[in-house]
């Protein structure tokens, strides 16, 4: 997939396909799947490193796990997140933060929010980087929110989403992720904008879906209303587990063709 096919499937009506991803053995495995593109998102901080929420993701985090993606999906198109305040600092500190997300891998960054990111926006399109906006619920605001609750159930909180998604578009934004709004919000924005609405939580009718890869695979904990479970990961590797455990134990593995002879 190339950044010019978003706004391609986004006229031809054809749907995109987006997962998380974090590592390198996971990411040789999508690179082999019909899946469009992946988001190295700063989730990785609860998914991968175990804290409750992604404020506490760093530069260093995506960087890292940005470059473990890109070596093993060379085939996909990648987005890498902005971790929490990297860039609501100075032009310049956000500049060299983007650059480090570029460089690790990524073939356009993501971050949340338009108000207050106007320049910063703006300032990437004409550099040629990639912009993809998140509107809806962002979860680095969750302090500020007060958890992780669903977005533009009233008029005015619907008004204010579609208000920034237009600014996005205007601004340059190749496309929106639209996080835990009302089904009807997420249609509306989609036929509203010229580029792709891809939700997640949005309900069936914007341009494309998001999921994080743990919470499709049946490995995450917490399980939202919007995540549908493909295939339950986590009981298929504890059987793989045991299996080992009690082959060792039983003296059963290795096996005489398993060890090396004298």
């Amino acid at each position: 997939m190339k950044i010019t096919d978003f706004i391609e499937y986004k006229q031809t009506g054809r749907k995109i396909s987006m997962l998380t991803c974090y590592d390198f053995w996971t990411a040789k495995i999508v690179d082999n799947s019909s899946v469009d593109c992946l988001l190295v998102g700063d989730s990785l901080s609860m998914v991968m490193h175990g804290h409750d929420s992604t404020v506490t993701a760093t530069m260093e985090m995506m960087e890292l796990h940005t470059q473990a993606v890109s070596r093993g999906a060379s085939s996909k198109f990648i987005v890498g997140d902005m971790p929490f305040l990297s860039n609501r600092g100075s032009l310049d500190k956000s500049l060299d933060n983007v650059l480090r997300l570029m460089r690790a891998g990524a073939h356009a960054i993501k971050l949340e929010g338009v108000k207050g990111n106007e320049a910063l926006i703006q300032h990437l399109v004409e550099s040629g980087v990639p912009v993809m906006g998140h509107l809806g619920l962002m979860p680095q605001s969750v302090n500020t929110l007060g958890g992780y609750k669903v977005q533009g159930k009233n008029q005015q909180q619907a008004d204010q989403i579609t208000e920034q998604a237009l600014l996005a578009q205007e601004l340059g934004c190749f496309s929106i992720v639209l996080e835990c709004v009302p089904e009807t919000l997420g249609k509306s924005l989609s036929q509203a904008l010229q580029i792709p609405v891809i939700g997640i939580g949005a309900g069936v009718e914007t341009d494309g879906q998001v999921l994080v890869m743990q919470d499709m695979l049946g490995t995450s904990e917490h399980k939202a209303r919007f995540v549908r479970t493909y295939c339950n990961l986590q009981e298929t590797l504890t059987q793989a587990f045991d299996q080992f455990d009690n082959d060792v134990k039983a003296q059963q593995y290795p096996n005489a063709d398993e060890s090396y002879p004298s």
